[in-house]
C-alpha cells in the first residue's frame, strides 16, 4: 500500500483489533454494509476503510445508548449470540459442539436465556379453531413457508396468551410459534414431538443416524446473529406486535432468494454435478462464469464450520464421498471457495432423495428459535427501532428555497 492508502485503509487484523472483535465479526459488519471494503493486488486479502471502522468504533462506545434500539442503523448489542472463526456462539456455547447431542428445542431454550420449567412439554401446543383448520386445508398444496406465514398470522389472533411477557409465558408462547411453523411448513398437525423426529416422520426418514442428521442441521441453522430475517423480526418486534406476527415477519424475510433461497439453488447445482463428470462439471462452469450456490459465505472468509461440521456428519452417515468430499474440493481448488451450510443441506436432502427446496423447510423451522430469541430481546429493550436515511436526492429547487423563506 502507498502512504495515502495507509491513511485511508486497515488491514483485516487491524481493523478487528481496534473494535476488539474477530476477524468473521468484522466480515459480518462488511456483508451489512456497515464497513466498506476494498480487494488489494493479492485476490485473497482486503482492506477495510479506516473512516468506518472508526465511526462505527465511536457508535459502540460506552453512553452510546444503543442496547436493542438500532437507531444509528448499525449495530445492536445482543447476548444472543455472535459469529467466530469456528461458527456462531449461542450465550458462549458453540452451536458446533451443541450440535453433537442437543436438540432444537434445547437449543431454543439456550438462546432464549430461559432456565425455568420445559415450555415444550406435550400439551403446550398452538391453538386451533375453524378458521385455522379452513386456511390449513385450503393451502394443503401451498408452498411451505406461504403456509406458515399465514397459519402463524391467525393463530397469534386466536392465541389468548401471544402477549404474556412474564418469563414462562413468553417461553411457552415461544414454544407454540416454533410447533406451529414446523406443522405449517411440513403439512401436518402441530405435535409434542420433538421437531427433528417431526420433520423425519414426514420425510419418512426412519433410520436413527439420518434422523439425527435433521437434528444436527436444526441446530446448527437455529441462530447466525443479525442476518436479514432476525433485524426483519427485531424491527417489527419494535412496534409491539405478538411473537407470532414478528415470526411471520421473518419468515416473509426467508422467502428472498439472497436469504432462504440459497440452499435450493444449492441443490439444483448439486443434483446437475452428480449426472455428470464433476471435474469437468466444474470447469465448464468456471470457464463460462457461471457460479455455485452453496460456496463461498460472506461471513466466514476460510470457510463455513457449520458446512464443514454437517458435511463431515453426512459423510459418516454414508452421503456419497464424490458429493460430500470431492465436489467441495474441487471447486475451492478452482475457485477458492468454501462450502456453506447451504451446500451441506442440499447434500442431506439428496442423500433423502428429496426434491430441491425442502432446504429452506429445515432453514425455516430451525430459524425460528433465533428470531423468538430476538424478539424477546427486542421486547426487552422497550423501544421503536428507527433508522435514519442519509439523503442522496436532488437539493431543493431554488422556488422551494424562496418559498420556504
Amino acid at each position: 500500500m502507498n502512504k495515502e492508502a495507509d491513511t485511508l485503509y486497515l488491514t483485516a487484523r487491524e481493523a478487528a483489533a481496534e473494535l476488539s472483535i474477530s476477524t468473521a465479526t468484522l466480515y459480518a459488519y462488511v456483508s451489512r454494509g456497515v464497513i466498506r471494503s476494498e480487494p488489494t493486488s493479492d485476490s485473497r486479502i482486503k482492506r477495510y476503510r479506516a473512516e468506518d471502522v472508526r465511526a462505527l468504533k465511536d457508535k459502540r462506545a460506552p453512553g452510546s445508548e444503543n442496547k436493542g434500539n438500532g437507531s444509528d442503523g448499525s449495530v445492536l448489542d445482543s447476548a444472543i449470540s455472535t459469529i467466530t472463526a469456528e461458527g456462531p456462539l449461542y450465550r458462549g456455547a458453540l452451536a458446533t459442539r451443541l450440535a453433537e447431542h442437543a436438540t432444537l428445542e434445547e437449543t431454543a431454550t439456550l438462546l432464549w436465556g430461559f432456565s425455568g420449567s420445559n415450555p415444550f412439554t406435550a400439551r403446550n401446543l398452538p391453538p386451533s379453531n375453524p378458521a385455522i383448520c379452513a386456511v390449513r386445508n385450503a393451502l394443503k398444496d401451498a408452498a411451505p413457508l406461504s403456509r406458515a406465514i399465514a397459519l402463524a398470522a391467525l393463530g397469534g389472533e386466536a392465541d389468548m396468551r401471544a402477549f404474556n411477557r412474564s418469563e414462562e409465558g413468553r417461553a411457552e408462547a415461544g414454544a407454540r410459534v416454533m410447533r406451529l411453523v414446523a406443522a405449517a411448513c411440513l403439512g401436518t398437525e402441530p405435535s409434542g414431538d420433538p421437531i427433528h423426529l417431526q420433520i423425519a416422520r414426514t420425510w419418512d426418514i426412519t433410520e436413527k443416524t439420518h434422523q439425527d442428521l435433521i437434528r444436527r442441521a436444526l441446530v446448527l441453522l437455529a441462530e447466525h446473529e443479525l442476518n436479514a430475517s432476525a433485524y426483519t423480526v427485531r424491527c417489527a418486534t419494535s412496534t409491539g406486535i405478538n411473537l407470532y406476527d414478528a415470526t411471520a415477519a421473518g419468515l416473509a424475510a426467508v422467502k428472498g432468494p439472497r436469504h432462504g433461497g440459497q440452499g435450493p439453488l444449492a441443490a439444483r447445482l448439486l443434483h446437475q454435478m452428480a449426472e455428470v463428470d464433476i471435474e469437468s462439471g466444474i470447469r465448464e462452469r468456471v470457464s463460462l462464469g457461471e457460479g455455485f450456490p452453496g460456496f463461498g459465505h460472506t461471513v466466514y472468509e476460510n470457510g463455513d464450520p457449520r458446512g464443514e461440521n454437517l458435511l463431515s456428519a453426512l459423510t459418516k452417515a454414508g452421503a456419497e464421498k464424490r458429493l460430500s468430499v470431492e465436489l467441495p474440493r474441487l471447486v475451492r481448488e478452482s475457485t477458492g471457495l468454501f462450502p456453506t451450510i447451504d451446500y451441506a443441506l442440499a447434500v442431506m436432502t439428496h442423500l433423502f432423495g428429496l426434491p430441491p427446496g425442502q432446504e429452506t423447510v429445515v432453514f425455516a423451522i430451525a430459524r425460528t428459535a433465533g428470531w423468538i430469541a430476538h424478539a424477546f430481546e427486542q421486547q426487552d429493550a422497550n423501544r421503536l427501532i428507527r433508522p435514519r436515511a442519509r439523503y442522496v436526492g436532488p437539493p431543493p429547487s431554488r422556488r422551494d428555497k424562496a418559498e420556504a423563506l
